[in-house]
Order: structure tokens, then C-alpha cells, then sequence
């Protein structure tokens, strides 16, 4: 007999929140990515966190209330600092990790999966950051 494995799905406003607040704390509590978010961007989190959350919640539940193009906040933020191979490659391990800890299901393997071609996209769009 297998244990029932108690972790929700990634399918409501409350579940993404929570897991974007998750996962932002592993990003800025690491030595590598933790610069390029607070001294790079200097991101604020009340503004960039509400941004983040709508456009998880866009990709994962259809909602529309994000309509920004992350490709060139990216550009911008990689002509301040050359985002590397080893930056996607981390910040993808960290997304992953925050949801396998906390989630399970149809949504959270779509988070997952939609993750890896953010990553790939953004390292292939970003002159050099393959290198």
C-alpha cells in the first residue's frame, strides 16, 4: 500500500502566490542569483512579485491580467549584466525544487515543463548567454 501524497496541484490564485513567494525566497537567498535580482534589477518585491504572480497564474490557470513582455524586461536586464548559461540552469533547479516540495499534479508538471522552455528560450534569445 502506497502513502497518499497530500501536495495540491498548482490550480488556484492561492496556490501560485504562494508558491512565487516560495520560490523567491530561494532566489534571493542564493550568492549567485541573489545579486542580479537586488542589485542588477533592483527589483522591488511589492511591484515585481504581484507581476510575477499574474503572469504564473496567465500561463497556468488562463487568467489575463498579465501583459507585459518578459523578453525585453530580460534584454534590458542582461545589457546591465550578462545573464549566463549557469543563471538559467540555477534558476530553473530552484523552480523546480519549490515545486516538487510543495506540489503535485497536471498544473504543477505544466509549471515545470513550461519553466525549462522559458529558461531554453531566454538563453537562446540573449546574445552570448550560452557561453
Amino acid at each position: 500500500m502506497s502513502a497518499v501524497d497530500n501536495r495540491p496541484d498548482l490550480d488556484s490564485r492561492e496556490r501560485i502566490a504562494f508558491f512565487v513567494d516560495r520560490f523567491y525566497e530561494c532566489l534571493l537567498a542564493d550568492e549567485q542569483l541573489a545579486p542580479i535580482f537586488v542589485d542588477v534589477a533592483q527589483i522591488d518585491l511589492s511591484v515585481h512579485l504581484p507581476h510575477i504572480k499574474d503572469y504564473w497564474c496567465k500561463l497556468l490557470l488562463g487568467e489575463k491580467d498579465y501583459q507585459r513582455h518578459t523578453m525585453d524586461i530580460h534584454r534590458r536586464l542582461h545589457g546591465k549584466r550578462p545573464l549566463q548559461a549557469e543563471d538559467f540552469q540555477r534558476w530553473l533547479a530552484f523552480f523546480k525544487q519549490t515545486v516538487d516540495t510543495h506540489f503535485v499534479g497536471d498544473r504543477a508538471d505544466r509549471a515545470k515543463q513550461v519553466a525549462t522552455a522559458i529558461a531554453a528560450n531566454m538563453e537562446r534569445a540573449l546574445p552570448n548567454s550560452g557561453n
